[in-house]
C-alpha cells in the first residue's frame, strides 16, 4: 500500500483523485506546519474530510517548524522538508507502507532546475528530479519515493482538476515573493512564458536529455529508480505510481508443459535469464527488444507506438535487467523482453499475474 503526501493543494488532491480512481488501496498523510495559523488548520481539516468521505486512513501531524527552522540554523523550508521527509519515513517503517508518492509535477522540476543553476550546481543538480528515487533522509534512505505527477504541468494538473470536478485549498503565502521559488514562479516564469509558451516540457526534456547523456557515458551516474527486492518465494504485490497495474509476481519451476504463448492478463519470463532483475519507473534511455521483434525499440519509441500518454509514461511498470539498468526485461501488463521469452530449454519461469 502506498502512502500519499496530502496538503489539500490542487497538484496533491490530483494526485490523491487519481489514485483513488484506480482503486489501489492508499494512505494519506497531512503535515500542518503551523506557519498560516488558521489557514494552516483550515487546510488540516479539509484533507481529513476528504479522507473520511472516501473512507481513507489519514495521518496528520503537526510540527513545530519554526522553532525546528531556529534550533538548527536553517531555512523555513529547509525544516519543513527535514521534517516531513523523516516522518514519512517513519511513518512507512511502522505500517509498513511500500513507498511514498509526492505531487512534483513539471513546473517544479523546472522551478528547481533554475534555483540550482542559480544557487551554483553540478551534474544532479542539472538533471532535475526523478520520477522514482528514495526518500531524502539518511534514516530511511532505502524508502522509495515516487513523483507520479512529474510529467504533467500545472496546466495539465488544473485541466484534470476542472474535468473532475475537484475542490483544493489554495496556500496565500502561493502570491508572495519573499520565497525564492515563488519569486521565480510568480515573476521569472512568466517572462519565459512570453519567449516560449511550453517552456516548462522544454526544460523537462532538455533535464531528460542531459541525464541520457550523462548516464551513456558513466558508469556510476545518478539514477533515480529504487530498486526493489530481489526475487523471493511466494506472491509479491508491487504498485508503482498512480497508472497503478497491480500484478503478483510467482517464480516456479517449468516443465515445457504449459503453452510459451502469452496468456492475456499474465506475463511470463525464464527467471534464470532475467537473472537479479529490478523493479523501477521509465528512464530516458531505457530499452526493450519486444518478443518477436528483429531488433530493439526505445521505450519513448514504444509508448508513442502503444499510445501511453506522455503524463502517464512514469507509471508504467517495468522489470529491468540488473546488468544493464537501460534494458527493459518486461512491461507491465503488455510485454516482455525476446532475450527472457520462455523455451523448452527453460526450467525456471516468473509468472506475473496482473490484477487490474
Amino acid at each position: 500500500m502506498l502512502l500519499l503526501a496530502v496538503s489539500g493543494g490542487i497538484d496533491s488532491m490530483c494526485l490523491a483523485e487519481k489514485v483513488r480512481l484506480s482503486g489501489e488501496p492508499f494512505a494519506v498523510a497531512h503535515c500542518n506546519f503551523g506557519l498560516r495559523g488558521e489557514e494552516s488548520d483550515a487546510d488540516e481539516a479539509f484533507v481529513r474530510d476528504w479522507a473520511l468521505r472516501y473512507g481513507i486512513h489519514c495521518h496528520v501531524r503537526r510540527f513545530a517548524t519554526r522553532e525546528f527552522s531556529e534550533d538548527l540554523g536553517i531555512s523555513i523550508e529547509m525544516a519543513a522538508r527535514r521534517l516531513r521527509y523523516n516522518w514519512f519515513g517513519q511513518l512507512c517503517r511502522q505500517f509498513g507502507y511500500s513507498g511514498v508518492a509526492v505531487a512534483h509535477n513539471a513546473n517544479d522540476n523546472a522551478e528547481t532546475l533554475i534555483l540550482n543553476l542559480l544557487r551554483g550546481t553540478g551534474i544532479r543538480g542539472i538533471v532535475g528530479m526523478k520520477a522514482s528515487g528514495f526518500i531524502p533522509d539518511p534514516e530511511f534512505a532505502t524508502v522509495p519515493l515516487l513523483r507520479p505527477l512529474l510529467g504533467m504541468t500545472r496546466e495539465d494538473i488544473l485541466a484534470y482538476a476542472r474535468e473532475h470536478g475537484l475542490t483544493w485549498r489554495e496556500d496565500s503565502t502561493n502570491g508572495e515573493n519573499s520565497y525564492r521559488r515563488n519569486k521565480i514562479r510568480n515573476q521569472v516564469f512568466p517572462v519565459f512564458r512570453e519567449i516560449n509558451p511550453r517552456f516548462v516540457e522544454t526544460l523537462n526534456r532538455d533535464m531528460e536529455r542531459i541525464a541520457q547523456e550523462w548516464t551513456s557515458g558513466h558508469e556510476n551516474a545518478p539514477s533515480g529508480v529504487p530498486e526493489a527486492p530481489k526475487e523471493a518465494s511466494g506472491h509479491e504485490n508491487a504498485s508503482w505510481g498512480v497508472r497503478t497495474t497491480a500484478f503478483e509476481r510467482a517464480p516456479e519451476p517449468w516443465d515445457g508443459t504449459q503453452p510459451v504463448k502469452q496468456p492475456e492478463g499474465m506475463l511470463i519470463l525464464d527467471a534464470d535469464k532475467a537473472g537479479g532483475y529490478t523493479e523501477g519507473t521509465w528512464e530516458s534511455g531505457d530499452w526493450i527488444r519486444p518478443l518477436g521483434a528483429p531488433g530493439r525499440k526505445k521505450m519513448q519509441d514504444w509508448f508513442t507506438d502503444h499510445h501511453i500518454p506522455a503524463h502517464e509514461k512514469p507509471f508504467v511498470p517495468l522489470l529491468k535487467s540488473a546488468r544493464d539498468p537501460h534494458h527493459v526485461l518486461a512491461v507491465i501488463p503488455y510485454c516482455i523482453d525476446h532475450s527472457v521469452r520462455v523455451t523448452k530449454s527453460t526450467r525456471r519461469i516468473i509468472r506475473i499475474s496482473v490484477k487490474n
